[in-house]
C-alpha cells in the first residue's frame, strides 16, 4: 500500500488528448479472454500503476505484445495512456483506510505525519491557482446570471460545500437551491429546464444520488457543472465542462482546495455585476450589524 499524490489534470476548457470511455464500454471491444486477463489489472490500480509493460506482461503471466493489443483495443493510445488511467482509477478508488495506513507506514513520526498532511493541503490548492483559468470564471460567471435557477447537488461529506456555496449565492439574491438528499434531488431535477444550472459536487467515483440527478437534468436540457477530484469520474464525462480539484491528502480527505475553487466561482460572479452585488450586499449590511442572531457583547 502506498499514498500516490494527486496530479491536477489543469482547468482548461481545452479537452485533453485523450479521454476514456466508461469501464464497461472500454472491455467490451476485447475479447473475453483478454478481459479476463486485463480485469484485475483495473480492480487493483495501485498494484500495477508503476510497473512498465513489460513488469505487468510478467505479472499477468502474458507478453508485452498481448497487453499493448489489449490496451490499443480498449481505445488507449499509448501504455503511457493507460498508466494515467490506472493513476487516475487509482485515485476515484482510494479510501480514508488506504491513505491513512499507507501514512503510518511510511512515516516514522506523529509530527511529520501531521506536517506532511498541512504540506499536502497547501499543494493542492497551489495547484488550482497555477491551474485555474480566469476567463473560465469569467464564462461561469455570466451563466450564474443567465440562469433562471441554481440547482447545487452533493451528498455526504460534499454537503459542507454545498452549504458554502448555496449560503453566499443567496446572500446575492440568487435563487439557489442545495439538493443533498436522494429524494429531494430526484423530485427537483424532474422538473429542472434548460434554463437552469446546475452545480454537481462528488469526488471518487461520484454519488449515485449526485450523477443520477445531473443525468436527469442534462435530459432536461440544463447546462451542467462539475466539481470532482479525477477527470475519469462520472460527473467528469457527463457533466458540459468540470472543473477537477484534488482532495487527497496523507489523512482523510481534504477540502481545502475545492473551498479555493468555490472562493475563486464566488469572487468572480460578485465581481461580474458589481453594482449588483453591492447593492445585494448593502440590503444585507444592517442585519450583519445589529441582526438579533449575534451575541451582543464582543
Amino acid at each position: 500500500m502506498f499514498w500516490m499524490p494527486i496530479v491536477l489534470v489543469p482547468m482548461s476548457r481545452r479537452q485533453p488528448e485523450f479521454v476514456p470511455n466508461s469501464l464497461n464500454a472500454m472491455l467490451s471491444r476485447v475479447h473475453r479472454s483478454r478481459q479476463d486477463m486485463i480485469r484485475p489489472v483495473l480492480e487493483e490500480p495501485r498494484e500495477y500503476v508503476l510497473l512498465s509493460i513489460h513488469e505487468l506482461a510478467a505479472r499477468r503471466q502474458v507478453d508485452a505484445a498481448t497487453v499493448s493489443r489489449t490496451i490499443l483495443a480498449m481505445g488507449f493510445p499509448s501504455y503511457r495512456d493507460f498508466r494515467r488511467y490506472l493513476h487516475q482509477l487509482s485515485i476515484a478508488h482510494t479510501t480514508a483506510l488506504d491513505q491513512m495506513q499507507a501514512t503510518i507506514k511510511e512515516t516514522s513520526t506523529f509530527s511529520s505525519r501531521v506536517k506532511e498532511t498541512l504540506d499536502s493541503a497547501n499543494s493542492n490548492v497551489h495547484r488550482v491557482v497555477n491551474s485555474l483559468e480566469i476567463d473560465r470564471l469569467r464564462n461561469l460567471a455570466a451563466r450564474f446570471y443567465k440562469a433562471k435557477r441554481i440547482f447545487i447537488l452533493g451528498g455526504d461529506l460534499a454537503e459542507s460545500l454545498v452549504s458554502f456555496l448555496h449560503y453566499l449565492l443567496i446572500l446575492l439574491g440568487f435563487d439557489a437551491i442545495a439538493a443533498t438528499r436522494a429524494g429531494h434531488i430526484t423530485h427537483l431535477m424532474r422538473h429542472s429546464t434548460k434554463r437552469d444550472l446546475i452545480v454537481a459536487i462528488s469526488f471518487r467515483r461520484g454519488l449515485r444520488q449526485t450523477m443520477e440527478g445531473l443525468l436527469q437534468a442534462k435530459a432536461n436540457g440544463s447546462y451542467a457543472v462539475a466539481i470532482t477530484d479525477t477527470s475519469i469520474s462520472p460527473l467528469a464525462r457527463a457533466s458540459d465542462e468540470a472543473f477537477i480539484v484534488p482532495i487527497e491528502t496523507p489523512s482523510f480527505t481534504s477540502y481545502v482546495a475545492p473551498m479555493a475553487l468555490l472562493d475563486a466561482i464566488m469572487s468572480a460572479v460578485a465581481n461580474y455585476r458589481t453594482d449588483r452585488t453591492l447593492a445585494r450586499l448593502k440590503e444585507a449590511e444592517k442585519e450583519q450589524r445589529d441582526g438579533i442572531r449575534w451575541y451582543p457583547e464582543l
